[in-house]
C-alpha cells in the first residue's frame, strides 16, 4: 500500500498529540491531585473552534484571536489541556488569599493547579519538539475552548497546542503585533 505525505503528516500530527496528552497526564502535579484534562480537535471541531476564536477578535478588538484561528486553521490538529483549579486544601496563600476556603468564596483559581498546568502544558510541548512537530501554546485556542464548554465545567483555565507537520513552520511568519496593543 502506498502512503501519500499528507496522509503520513495527518497520522503524525495526531501520534504526537496522543504522546503530548500522555506526557500532561503523566507530569508532576502538586498534593498527587489530577486535575488535569486534555482533548484533541480536528476537522469541523477544530473549525468550530477556529470560529469561536475569530468571533472573540470581533467582540474584544484583540486582533491576535484572529491571527491565531489562522494558525489554527493551518495546523493538522489541536491538542486541549485544561485544569480544574480547586484548592489543595494547604492553605498556603500562594495564590494570594489567605485560606483555600477564603479562595473557593472568591473563586481564586489555586496556584499550585495553575503550576500543575504550566508543568502539563510544558510536558506536552517537549514531546511536539522531541518529535519534531511543529507546535504553538496558544491561550487564545484555551478561551475559545471554554468559551464553547468543550471541558467539564471545574475546568476554567485552559491552553491550546496546534500541531502541524508541514514544509515551513505555520507559526513562525505571524503578522507583526504592537506590543500591549490589544491587536
Amino acid at each position: 500500500m502506498i502512503y501519500k505525505s499528507d496522509q503520513i503528516e495527518q497520522q503524525a500530527a495526531m501520534r504526537a498529540a496522543e504522546l503530548m496528552a500522555a506526557a500532561a497526564r503523566t507530569a508532576p502535579k502538586a498534593c498527587a491531585v489530577d486535575a488535569i484534562e486534555t482533548l484533541v480537535l480536528d476537522g469541523e471541531d477544530k473549525d468550530r473552534l477556529t470560529a469561536a476564536m475569530r468571533a472573540l477578535a470581533e467582540e474584544t478588538g484583540a486582533k491576535y484571536y484572529a491571527r491565531d484561528a489562522g494558525n489554527v486553521d493551518a495546523c493538522h490538529c489541536l491538542l486541549l489541556i485544561g485544569v480544574r483549579p480547586a484548592p489543595r486544601r494547604l492553605n498556603c496563600a500562594l495564590c494570594g488569599v489567605e485560606s483555600c476556603a477564603k479562595a473557593v468564596e472568591h473563586r481564586t483559581p489555586c496556584a499550585l493547579a495553575v503550576t500543575d498546568l504550566g508543568i502539563a502544558v510544558g510536558s506536552a510541548g517537549a514531546i511536539a519538539m522531541d518529535h519534531r512537530i511543529d507546535n504553538r501554546i496558544l491561550f487564545t485556542a484555551g478561551m475559545a475552548a471554554l468559551r464553547q464548554k468543550l471541558f467539564s465545567d471545574e475546568v476554567t483555565i485552559c491552553y491550546g497546542i496546534g500541531l502541524a507537520v508541514t514544509g515551513k513552520n505555520v507559526f513562525f511568519d505571524r503578522l507583526e503585533q504592537k506590543r500591549h496593543s490589544g491587536e
